[in-house]
């Protein structure tokens, strides 16, 4: 890949909510339109109430786990969690770049396996440009890592993403038995994102200096602020321990795990609990979309979809799932691309409904709005005066996305 690169420019993504409904941004009427829309469907009949009715109760389990593992999320930023391990994963790294990249693939994939892709886009892609600077470390190659990793990082387990606690919810496998099932592509979606990683933005001479300095560990300003440190790193460690235990009650063990933090915050910073803390905007969003989807389901979308994504259950269907699934999500987003495909694969192709989950999960690297995740890490970029290179961003995505499908979607079939 050559060296040199188009002037960079700011990828402008929306920014997110800062207070009363009056200040919202134009992202945010979306959702709120798409919400509106859906009741709308319900009350003329255009999406019969009982079929509401079996949507609303399906996502409901998944509405209480995101809601709660967000605020866990948030409460574990707000403890200075991610500060600590971001800082000392810079300081284990000594200065090299080699080091810092692995340790950097290690913490952002984590985060999105047991915590949620949006978790880390919303808080540990801030962490990384903070430390960034704090450190002199290129600030670039750790944003792209939280990017891709967000997306890439997302197969593991149910709880990695929305669109796996939906999957998993329609086949029928608990955590243990969908990790047994998705190891193998988990695994070559981030061989190839850090094989990507590395030749577009680590590599030397793509990220400016060879060394960086590592910075001073992270203090704790008080005996409160190590009390919310250590109950809310506890609660975080024990709703991930819970994770292959709960098997079919996971939102429970989040929503126990953010009470935990939720009531230290309490006793020891109050100021800190306000209402931002809940991500309405997804739950309002993921409410409208399992409303209106269904909707133009029943007027011409599951034709659309079947076309698309065929109906052949070996080998060659599942590939092509999840480019009909990739290529949706990049044109629209990744969500709705995956709950209109899901509506049209029976229940009996469970490799094919598995590879389009991989097209959604996997393929959305290519344009800024394909996933919510890209979308929060880039407008993260933007409010740290990072620029990013528009045209540099979305082809090395979309080489990124080619390769990491074709060794996902292998991966799955020999396993």
């Amino acid at each position: 890949m050559s060296t040199s690169s188009p002037p960079e420019v700011a990828l402008d993504t929306p920014r997110g909510p800062r207070g009363p409904i009056g200040r919202l941004d134009p992202l945010d009427w979306v959702r709120v339109g798409l919400l509106a829309l859906g009741v709308l469907f319900v009350l003329t009949g255009l999406l019969p109430a009982p079929e509401a009715e079996a949507n609303m109760a399906r996502i409901a389990p998944l509405l209480l786990f995101l809601a709660s593992v967000i605020v866990l999320a948030g409460l574990a930023r707000e403890a200075r969690v991610f500060d600590v391990i971001a800082t000392r994963l810079a300081i284990i790294g000594r200065g090299s770049y080699p080091a810092l990249f692995g340790l950097c693939v290690l913490f952002a994939a984590a985060s999105t396996i047991f915590l949620n892709l949006d978790t880390t886009a919303v808080l540990l892609t801030p962490v990384l440009l903070a430390l960034a600077a704090r450190a002199g470390i290129a600030a670039l190659p750790l944003a792209m890592t939280t990017i891709w990793l967000a997306n890439s990082a997302s197969l593991l387990l149910p709880v990695s993403n929305l669109t796996n606690l939906l999957a998993a919810d329609r086949i029928a496998l608990a955590a243990p038995e969908f990790a047994a099932r998705m190891w193998a592509p988990q695994l070559a979606a981030i061989v190839a994102t850090m094989l990507f990683l590395w030749l577009c933005y680590w590599r030397r001479g793509r990220r400016g200096p060879d060394r960086y300095v590592p910075p001073a560990p992270v203090t704790m300003s008080g005996p409160r602020q190590r009390a919310l440190f250590q109950i809310t790193g506890a609660a975080v460690v024990l709703f991930i321990v819970a994770i292959p235990f709960l098997r079919t009650q996971i939102g429970y063990a989040a929503t126990a795990a953010a009470l935990v933090a939720v009531l230290a915050f309490a006793i020891l910073d109050r100021g800190a609990l306000r209402l931002r803390l809940v991500p309405w905007q997804l739950l309002i969003l993921v409410t409208g979309l399992f409303l209106v989807v269904p909707t133009l389901s029943r007027f011409g979308l599951a034709e659309t979809m079947t076309a698309l994504i065929g109906t052949d259950p070996g080998p060659a269907g599942a590939y092509r799932a999840a480019a009909a699934g990739a290529g949706l999500s990049n044109l629209l987003n990744n969500l709705p691309a995956y709950t209109a495909g899901e509506a049209v694969i029976p229940r009996c192709n469970v490799d094919t409904l598995l590879a389009l989950l991989i097209g959604t999960n996997v393929g959305p690297v290519v344009t800024p709005w394909a996933s919510l995740a890209t979308l929060l890490c880039l407008e993260s970029c933007r409010r740290h005066g990072l620029p990013i290179s528009l045209r540099t961003f979305m082809l090395t995505g979309l080489g990124l996305a080619i390769v990491a499908l074709a060794g996902s979607i292998g991966a799955l079939l020999l396993t």
